[in-house]
């Protein structure tokens, strides 16, 4: 085995948890190589409801500690991508057959307490009649409370921790899928396969299972071994309709079935709505919303909005599986825990860790718990660093997006208004990066597709990963969403057919080599 074939720890799994755990433990000097069987973010992480929250529902269920954990995260994540992270208020509603308002204050004032603010203001009653967000809403709705989180991009968030990992020294290997691996003489023989069939094999001092919905299948399948905990997959919705309001605010409902729903605005001209709770059985990589949920979310948000919907005005659906953490007398899927389990097997001095269950709010705690087990397994004494450390072009001053968005456009004055600020928004301090020497929009090369040229899809291959027409239209933006249904076929093959002739990216000089 070539000292190119070894590596200190093997990420099974391009997710947030596992692009998080190839971060950190990078940044502590670990030779890392992460393995993805598809595209970065492209199943469980791509599809949340895209929101840094504390979890205002789990106090009803006591996790006090989950939502401690959380809350504690939403600042330190909003000043570490300030560009793909954004603070939201959220207007709810009250209800009064479902929830009392004294329970709803109590709720408030125990989010607003039980972790220190700074970036986030604190919650309030508000008179509907009155407020902005009332305007939309049935008359009958007279009171609400409004309280704040954060909204973030969920898959970048996946790709720009992959993106600080490999700057770090990580190898990122996507489309490569764990096939098995054995323990011999205190360490991991790892067979990996490439989506063409070809394979490799790398040594690994330890393993870790980051491997989201698969985790189990990955444990019992390709590892071979046993484990203490396991998880409930919960197939969660989302749709997407044409903007239901004008105001820059996001909605909580209260459902009769103690749910909750929210209605974010999205992409500038729409509104995201869900999520469902659904115990789902099936293959997690051909997961996607059925009849009856787009019925539930449409009936959820008719209950409170003026404007009915219905299925017909959804424009565009999503679905993940989430991978929660198995617990005993949960019941139903709404109750169970967000909360995570590390569970380390040290079986022959070659240390196996597996990630149970977590929610994208707490993926970097998580990663620097899971990065300190496996050091110490190690026999590293590096610490702990991510807290205080910006991710790729979060870099930016004070985490005052607008600032610095405002300074990009007038840097590059002849960039159309609106694609200057995508590329604040989507790469942050790196779009100078992408932009390179450009002084006007043919020096960013052809327009291969309407808002996408040649230099950014440059960049997002050969920095990012990007290797399709999806990749780009759905996981490293939502341009798809913008594209009239009836051309949206003829993009994605323009963009297909790029991918296929331009010419490729130099190789990564880390990767491991076939035997």
């Amino acid at each position: 085995m070539t000292r190119q074939n070894r590596y200190d720890l093997l990420v099974v799994g391009g997710g947030i948890n596992g692009a998080g755990i190839a971060r950190d433990a990078a940044g502590r000097g670990l030779s890392v190589l992460l393995c993805e069987q598809d595209d970065l973010a492209s199943h469980t992480s791509s599809a949340s409801t895209k929101l840094i929250h504390g979890g205002l529902r789990y106090l009803e269920y006591r996790e006090f500690g989950l939502v401690r954990k959380a809350l504690l995260e939403r600042e330190t994540l909003l000043r570490a991508a300030p560009h793909i992270m954004r603070p939201l208020r959220f207007v709810m509603p009250h209800m009064p057959n479902l929830r009392p308002a004294w329970l709803i204050r109590i709720g408030l004032f125990l989010y607003d307490h039980l972790a220190k603010r700074e970036l986030l203001p604190g919650s309030r009653a508000i008179d509907m009649r009155r407020h902005p967000a009332g305007a939309p809403l049935a008359d009958s709705i007279r009171h609400g409370f409004v309280y704040s989180d954060g909204w973030v991009d969920d898959a970048r968030l996946v790709v720009l921790n992959a993106l600080d990992a490999k700057e770090r020294g990580a190898t990122i290997l996507t489309h490569t899928k764990l096939v098995s691996a054995q323990r011999a003489n205190g360490e991991w023989h790892a067979q990996l396969q490439r989506a063409d069939g070809s394979t490799v094999t790398v040594c690994a001092r330890a393993i870790a299972n980051a491997a989201g919905p698969w985790v189990g299948s990955v444990l019992h399948g390709a590892l071979g071994a046993d484990a203490n905990h396991s998880v409930r997959l919960v197939k969660g919705s989302h749709i997407v309709t044409k903007r239901l309001f004008e105001h820059d605010h996001a909605y909580i409902f209260q459902n009769p079935d103690k749910r909750i729903i929210f209605a974010i605005p999205y992409e500038h001209d729409y509104t995201l709505i869900g999520t469902t709770d659904v115990a789902y059985r099936a293959d997690p990589a051909h997961v996607a919303i059925d009849s009856d949920e787009t019925r539930y979310l449409c009936d959820s948000i008719n209950r409170y909005f003026k404007h009915k919907i219905t299925p017909a005005d959804v424009c565009w659906t999503y679905s993940g599986v989430r991978p929660l953490l198995e617990e005993e007398g949960a019941d139903n899927p709404s109750a169970v825990t967000r909360d995570y389990r590390l569970e380390m097997d040290n079986t022959d001095a070659a240390p196996l860790l597996s990630v149970f269950g977590g929610k994208i709010t707490t993926f970097r705690k998580l990663a620097e718990e899971a990065s300190d087990l496996l050091c110490r397994a190690l026999g590293s004494s590096a610490g702990a660093w991510t807290a205080g450390k910006p991710l790729p072009g979060g870099d930016i001053a004070n985490a005052n997006f607008e600032s610095f968005a405002n300074a990009l456009a007038a840097r590059h004055q002849w960039l159309p208004a609106s694609l200057a600020r995508r590329y604040a928004h989507a790469y942050g301090t790196r779009a100078e990066r992408m932009i390179g020497d450009a002084q006007s929009l043919d020096g960013l090369g052809a327009e291969i597709v309407p808002g996408i040229h040649e230099r950014e899809l440059r960049y997002l291959r050969d920095a990012e990963w990007a290797t399709c027409a999806e990749d780009v239209l759905w996981r490293r933006s939502k341009l798809g969403l913008h594209v009239t249904p009836g051309s949206l076929d003829a993009v994605t093959a323009g963009l297909d057919r790029w991918f296929a002739t331009a010419p490729a990216a130099p190789a990564t000089p880390a990767a491991p080599v076939e035997h």
